[in-house]
């Protein structure tokens, strides 16, 4: 299964973190190592001291799909999930300096946090969906579906054109603003339309 990850799709986050609005969306990928396996801590890696979390509504595929038309992409999944998608904020800085890849601040071991999923009916529609992570018992990221750049259906159909969709892979849609450092022994918990699907602690 890939995890293939969709960058800069909230106008706030971009602002936030003083970013171009790109033309097109960003796209990058994480390994299958990167998932954290359910019910285990989240450990802050030893190379980095500015671990960011990133809150997304995801999309778990259901069938093989590839050049599929927008108008279709509905066919393509059929679960809503959350997740994180943890950055080394450090890490990253230092490479987008240098022109590089964002890989070792973005698919390190246990990055990529995957709560429960929904069924995709519990939603009247996937275009206004509300969700919102919580950290020690506080919201600090909030957003709506209806806020992204491009749609869910729009990422199915854009990232089918370059990668074949294979039942079983999962989207990070984009985070919205709030993104913020975590600390040891910081609890996470994540919401979609105030039904808790992720708890997470921090070691």
């Amino acid at each position: 299964m890939k995890i293939i990850c969709i960058g800069r799709n909230y106008v706030e986050h971009i602002e936030e973190l003083k970013n171009e609005r790109p033309d097109a969306p960003v796209i990058f990928m994480k390994p299958d190592t990167a998932i954290l396996p359910k019910k285990t801590p989240f450990t802050i890696p030893e190379f980095s001291t500015d671990v960011h979390h990133e809150v997304e509504i995801l999309v778990k595929i259901c069938k093989v799909g590839k050049y599929i038309s927008p108008k279709f992409a509905h066919k393509y999944y059929d679960e809503i999930g959350l997740g994180i998608d943890f950055t080394a904020r450090d890490v990253q800085a230092e490479l987008k300096k240098k022109g590089l890849p964002w890989e070792k601040a973005k698919a390190f071991d246990g990055s990529a946090i995957i709560g429960d999923f929904l069924s995709k009916d519990d939603f009247n529609s996937v275009e206004n969906i509300t969700f919102e992570l919580q950290k020690n018992g506080g919201m600090v990221q909030k957003g709506n579906t209806s806020h992204m750049l491009w749609k869910i259906d729009e990422i199915v159909s854009y990232v089918s054109q370059y990668f074949t969709l294979k039942k079983g892979d999962i989207i990070f849609t984009g985070t919205p603003e709030g993104v913020g450092k975590v600390s040891t022994n910081d609890v996470l918990e994540g919401f979609i339309e105030n039904k808790r699907v992720l708890r997470l602690h921090i070691k």
